[in-house]
């Protein structure tokens, strides 16, 4: 094993000769085995156990193990799942950014993507700590390519750890030439009202070399706008609102975290659509040299956001919440009558699986309008910036 490699060993995905021992712990792991048989109904453990030793690669896992799950999962749970990446080249290698709509799907869905558009390989991603609540889950998303952002990491250990993710990545794209997924913010938007964090950036800007523009260069960014026509979890994420408006200091368990990832995964999502931007290199290569860095992050937070807004696959439902929410402003030219119709009677059907004793139905409404309708309101601000 190549020894700077050896400097990210608690974070980066497995090495091909690591990856024996990981399959025999996993498929010795009865929790493992029970999401298994559930992820691959019909198929005998000993034949998936047997497919799994046959895959040398984490690539090859992706490509042999887990691409023809996430088709069979599409095809029961979505309307269609595609992409247009008509802006970037197939043989470049990127760091994708991009909103962020489900814990697990919008990483995975993308690497079905991109090997269904071609590209030679998919992507390593970045997942927090803070997801991995059993041992079995933190081989499982290694296998997957998966490196980890150590977010439970103490103050003083949390500089230490950023620069070595920031190092990691660069070293993903300059010596692996494979491409990255990372979100544009830490967690999702639960409204999606999607900003990008220029503390993103700022650790990305820790590794490599030069300038801080020059460094994000180096990583060859690309902004990802990810549209499902329908969230699984908007349910969860409105009842979450109520909690922490009603509960002081109340927080999400790990199980809560878990159930989202269920959710996510085996909820129908209607229509989903990916859409890549050109890569900012040139946009990096117009700033002013002598901008102060702060404003440098800034500005290219804003650019990513716009690249992302200007993107969204907008659906009728994204324009019955905005002209709900905001009537008067033309959004409703964006479906029929009988679409608006039916988008409230989606609504009030989320609205009764909001699990509270004390149930505020009239804020709960307004969570769940915001995150279809703020696309539409984003949407409309990129475009009218040209």
């Amino acid at each position: 094993m190549d020894e700077e490699l050896r400097r990210f060993d608690a974070i980066r995905p497995f090495e091909p000769e690591e990856l024996p021992a990981v399959y025999e712990r996993l498929l010795a792991d009865a929790q493992f085995r029970a999401v298994l048989a559930a992820a691959m109904p019909g198929e005998p453990f000993d034949a998936l156990a047997a497919r799994m030793r046959e895959c040398r690669t984490c690539l090859d896992f992706q490509v042999r193990f887990c691409y023809n799950f996430l088709a069979g999962l599409l095809s029961r749970v979505s309307d269609g799942c595609e992409m247009d990446c008509s802006a970037i080249s197939k043989q470049g290698r990127y760091t994708f950014v991009s909103n962020h709509r489900d814990i697990v799907l919008d990483s995975a869905l993308l690497d079905k993507l991109l090997i269904d558009s071609g590209f030679g390989t998919t992507c390593e991603i970045a997942i927090g700590d803070n997801l991995l609540a059993a041992p079995w889950i933190k081989d499982l998303v290694r296998l997957n390519k998966s490196f980890i952002v150590e977010r439970s990491a103490g103050l003083r250990e949390m500089l230490a750890s950023s620069k070595r993710m920031a190092d990691y990545m660069h070293y993903v794209i300059q010596r692996k030439h494979d491409n990255i997924w990372i979100a544009q913010r830490e967690g999702r938007a639960k409204d999606s009202d999607d900003r990008t964090q220029p503390s993103v950036l700022k650790m990305m800007a820790m590794g490599g070399e030069g300038s801080p523009a020059e460094r994000l260069r180096q990583l060859h960014i690309v902004p990802l706008a990810i549209s499902y026509e329908y969230d699984p979890c908007d349910y969860l994420k409105a009842r979450e609102f109520q909690l922490k408006r009603d509960v002081v200091g109340w927080k999400k368990t790990r199980q809560d975290d878990v159930l989202s990832m269920k959710t996510g995964i085996l909820g129908r999502k209607g229509r989903i659509h990916y859409h890549c931007a050109p890569c900012i290199d040139t946009f990096l290569d117009a700033l002013d040299p002598a901008m102060p860095k702060g404003e440098l992050f800034d500005a290219v937070a804003r650019h990513i956001d716009r690249e992302i807004h200007s993107r969204y696959r907008l659906y009728p439902g994204n324009y019955a919440a905005a002209d709900l929410l905001w009537p008067g402003q033309g959004f409703g030219r964006g479906c029929t009558g009988a679409e608006r119709d039916a988008f409230e009677r989606y609504i009030e059907s989320r609205l009764e699986l909001v699990d509270l004793p004390q149930k505020d139905e009239p804020f709960l409404r307004e969570c769940l309008l915001k995150m279809y309708a703020n696309p539409v309101r984003n949407h409309a601000a990129a475009a009218s910036c040209g």
